[in-house]
């Protein structure tokens, strides 16, 4: 899929940020990030940059501020971290595993941290799970709306998860890999970059 022009053609750098969903011990959402990155940087894109931001390295507590983040103060201590890190960013590729038809609490949470680092800035879902993560994608984009961020349509659904995951890594099958490069060109189109 193309687009009329590319960043690469009009030499601009862009920040896409993997952020991964799941804090638990023996995840699979860490093995599709370094899947997904490695795809990405296989793609013509040479002035993109991948990021993978890992909730469990990032260790966010649970979120409880004095003031709302869309105030704009941020008394948290690892508050401001968290949104000079999103503000970074100019595209989100957000990967959640499908708890009990919903998506990850840890998630929710990094979502809820900040408010206007997220605005105007494109966003696109992987999930796996039960139904194939539908339930998990749909939750994420009501509150992806809700901070203004812009939905891509962008939506790579991993069938036959767990039959596909052995060891330390995880490979996507033909299909997902060309969904990967119709996520990044969906989040291109819409990047204010």
């Amino acid at each position: 899929m193309k687009f009329p022009y590319s960043k690469d053609q009009l030499g601009l750098k862009m920040n896409i940020q993997i952020i991964v969903g799941s804090i638990r011990e023996g995840r699979v959402a860490i093995k599709v990030a370094k899947w997904l990155k490695k795809e990405i940087q296989n793609l013509e894109f040479s002035t993109i940059n991948v990021e993978i931001l890992d909730l469990k390295e990032w260790d966010l507590p649970f979120f409880a501020g004095k003031y709302s983040p869309a105030s704009g103060i941020y008394d948290q201590p690892k508050q401001q971290e968290w949104a000079d890190k999103i503000a970074s960013g100019d595209a989100f590729i957000f990967i959640s595993p499908e708890y009990n038809q919903g998506y990850s609490p840890v998630l929710k949470n990094a979502l809820d941290y900040i408010y206007k680092e997220w605005h105007g800035k494109p966003s696109s879902f992987i999930s796996y799970g039960g139904s194939n993560g539908t339930s998990s994608i749909a939750q994420i984009r009501l509150i992806c709306a809700g901070l203004s961020m812009i939905d891509s349509n962008a939506v790579i659904q991993l069938r036959d998860i767990f039959s596909r995951t052995h060891g330390e890594s995880f490979e996507g099958n033909e299909f997902d890999n060309k969904a990967v490069k119709s996520v990044v060109n969906k989040l291109i189109q819409y990047s204010n970059v």
